[in-house]
């Protein structure tokens, strides 16, 4: 869906709140406090008899406490799934007229509808697993001292993607790259009974036959045989760089899964109608993960 379409359907803030209400509620409100139904309408808030407490539909939603117009936020979701790359909070600030901080704060909230914590279906078929390296300088020159060489300080990220299907990604600590905790992302994300692992040969995935059918690909002899290979997972992984390194200076660690998140939501809605995506968001902006 695009801006004019919001502006057209969303002309002000009641239609704003009847939409997310029919999305949430359909046509009968429950208090988010109580979960009693025994409520009476006032204007755009409701008054629960149950706990005596008056909501609206924002509660306990990325909506909650905010003081800006919704219509501006579904603006920004709007923005933010059609942005070919990503989108900074200093343009969301521009396109929407507030200060880059709001923006910033909308932007969290809509990757917080993006997680992947709630409803992740497990990867099936054949699934190819990587990992990559993001936030941080590059790996140390060749003219750099012997004991400096091949080290950076960038964050890992480890991710495995359905071929021709959907992808999950996890930021990680360095000290968990190794196999046990490996063994565990794939027992944690992939149906390890319907499934045939592809990935290179770092040591860290040598053990995977344990879990799970695995083929390795020698990347020193060649980047393809037959139906192995890892070339899915790497253009996501180009699509995560390219996305990340062209809109921010900089993105923290403490922040990162959220990135992630957000790029693996919009990867796994690559074929999905604008509003069918649109549609989608909303509803897990407001808690509903079906």
């Amino acid at each position: 869906m695009n801006i004019i379409e919001i502006v057209s359907r969303f002309e002000n803030q009641s239609d704003c709140i009847a939409r997310l209400e029919r999305m949430r509620w359909g046509d009968t409100p429950v208090c988010p406090y109580c979960k009693s139904t025994q409520t009476t309408r006032n204007q755009n808030r409701h008054y629960c008899y149950n706990c005596k407490t008056s909501f609206s539909v924002t509660v306990g939603t990325i909506f909650h406490k905010t003081h800006l117009p919704l219509q501006k936020w579904l603006l920004a979701v709007s923005l933010v799934l059609n942005a070919k790359k990503e989108l900074s909070a200093m343009q969301l600030s521009r396109d929407l007229q507030v200060n880059k901080n709001t923006a910033w704060r909308i932007n969290m909230q809509i990757r917080k509808a993006m997680t992947q914590r709630e409803h992740r279906e497990l990867l099936a078929s054949i699934v190819e697993m990587d990992e990559t390296y993001v936030c941080g300088k590059p790996r140390k020159r060749r003219y750099s001292p012997p004991s400096k060489k091949g080290v950076t300080n960038k964050a890992p990220v480890v991710g495995a993607v359905e071929r021709g299907g959907d992808v999950t990604a996890k930021a990680v600590r360095k000290d968990r790259m190794q196999r046990q905790y490996m063994r565990a992302f794939v027992k944690e994300r992939i149906d390890t009974t319907k499934t045939m692992l592809g990935t290179d040969e770092a040591k860290a995935y040598r053990s995977m036959n344990r879990v799970l059918p695995h083929a390795v690909i020698k990347h020193s002899d060649w980047y393809m045989n037959g139906h192995i290979h890892t070339n899915t997972i790497k253009g996501f992984w180009s699509l995560l760089k390219h996305g990340m390194f062209g809109q921010y200076h900089s993105v923290s660690r403490k922040h990162l899964q959220r990135y992630v998140d957000e790029f693996c939501f919009r990867y796994n809605r690559r074929r999905m109608p604008p509003m069918v995506a649109f549609e989608s968001t909303l509803k897990r902006g407001v808690g509903i993960f079906a």
